[in-house]
């Protein structure tokens, strides 16, 4: 019955690639070079959804489509755009913000564990915001190593734009979260 379980949870990541790499697809471009896709949310979300390792799985699948060169990094692929593009603290941001958040949904919301309602809404929310988090810092980080700018131009390329839609994606996958983490906890187990 395991490897049943486990089969499941191995089709969910690869299916959460899939969307990952469909998400760049779906972007508003700004003036900056740097369009807004929902790839973010989709990678966090896996980790929200599917924990910290099936999640993590479906971000590093997506991650290595890139890296052999389908272009899944908002419209880029290859090595050299996950090493060293703009946009690279990113794609390792969305790795280790998917492993952090489901590890805190994990910990704090273990599915065979009831919850009151506003605890289960406070802590998606809480891990949805530290994935978000997460992703910035890793983003804001990368773009002052690879394009040798200061903290202070990071943060108002790399982050200001994008906090409007990020609260709308912040939103998201909240509710996503909140409504399909039972719904996968029952398929998988």
């Amino acid at each position: 019955m395991k490897s049943v379980s486990l089969q499941k949870k191995l089709i969910l990541s690869a299916m959460f690639a899939a969307l990952s790499s469909v998400g760049c697809f779906i972007q508003i471009p700004l003036p900056g070079g740097i369009p807004i896709v929902v790839q973010d949310m989709l990678c966090m979300l896996s980790g929200l959804l599917l924990g910290p390792i099936f999640g993590s799985l479906a971000v590093s699948i997506f991650l290595l489509l890139g890296a052999i060169g389908l272009p899944v990094y908002s419209g880029k692929a290859g090595l050299h755009v996950l090493l060293n593009g703009p946009t690279s603290g990113f794609l390792w941001g969305y790795l280790l913000a998917a492993f952090l958040g489901g590890l805190l949904l994990v910990l704090a919301l273990p599915q065979k564990k009831s919850r009151p309602q506003t605890a289960q809404w406070i802590f998606i929310t809480l891990a949805a915001l530290l994935a978000t988090v997460t992703a910035f810092a890793c983003g804001v980080a990368g773009g002052m190593l690879v394009m040798r700018i200061s903290f202070a131009k990071a943060l108002a390329g790399y982050v200001l734009p994008f906090i409007p839609g990020n609260l709308i994606k912040l939103l998201l996958m909240v509710l996503l979260a909140k409504k399909f983490r039972p719904v996968i906890y029952n398929y998988t187990n």
